[in-house]
């Protein structure tokens, strides 16, 4: 298993509960912190990364990608600047397809893969235009991917958290999205990059309650 901001928050968390499950994990960052250095901003990076996880083990039956920072490390004040928001999505969104793209070849080649991408509850809401078009993008390019490889074995979903704490709140206010813990994120992970999950690609599937009155079909 490859994850893509192993290094992060979540990324840390995903590592961590893959390697209790008994998974060989690596862990991927743009300083390769503890694993393999990985700019998923550069194609060649990302090629080269993926090369030396064929090279070690010779085989590549998962991908979690996690790399983009947190929606609240966006400039407020720059909240509707293009050039935030192309950042934010190339950042994120982009990063992700890069990743995937790369991916895919080798899983269809296998006739087995996951791939997983952390997106957010914010793709769903108003008052952050860079954090929501990066995260909406994000789900949208999962979806068509998941299209594009139906029956190969293969399958791509996303994950969408809210506001991540160690210590989440129960509550869930009216128009927000509920907190959760880097290991309720990586638990929902794990299960989607399981083999028992094949069934289930496509899907956006929100982490701590998703966005208390609202309808989303």
């Amino acid at each position: 298993m490859l994850v893509v901001g192993g290094s992060g928050l979540i990324g840390k968390a995903v590592v961590g509960r893959l390697e209790a499950e008994g998974a060989i994990v690596v862990s991927a960052s743009r300083r390769g912190e503890g694993g393999i250095v990985l700019d998923a901003r550069d194609d060649s990076s990302v090629a080269d990364a993926i090369a030396q996880v064929l090279a070690r083990h010779g085989r590549l039956d998962g991908v979690v990608v996690s790399a983009a920072p947190s929606a609240r490390t966006l400039d407020p004040a720059r909240n509707s600047d293009p050039a935030q928001v192309l950042e934010a999505v190339d950042a994120k969104a982009l990063a992700f397809l890069r990743v995937a793209n790369a991916s895919l070849e080798i899983m269809r080649a296998a006739g087995y893969g996951r791939i997983v991408g952390i997106s957010g509850q914010n793709a769903f809401m108003t008052g952050n235009i860079a954090g929501s078009v990066r995260n909406a993008a994000l789900i949208i390019t999962a979806k068509n991917l998941a299209d594009s490889v139906v029956g190969t074995g293969v399958t791509v979903n996303t994950v969408s958290p809210g506001i991540v704490r160690e210590d989440p709140k129960s509550e869930v206010e009216h128009g927000k999205g509920g907190e959760s813990s880097p290991s309720d994120i990586a638990n929902l992970v794990a299960f989607l990059v399981s083999p028992i999950s094949g069934a289930i690609s496509g899907e956006s599937i929100a982490v701590g309650h998703r966005t208390r009155g609202v309808i989303s079909m």
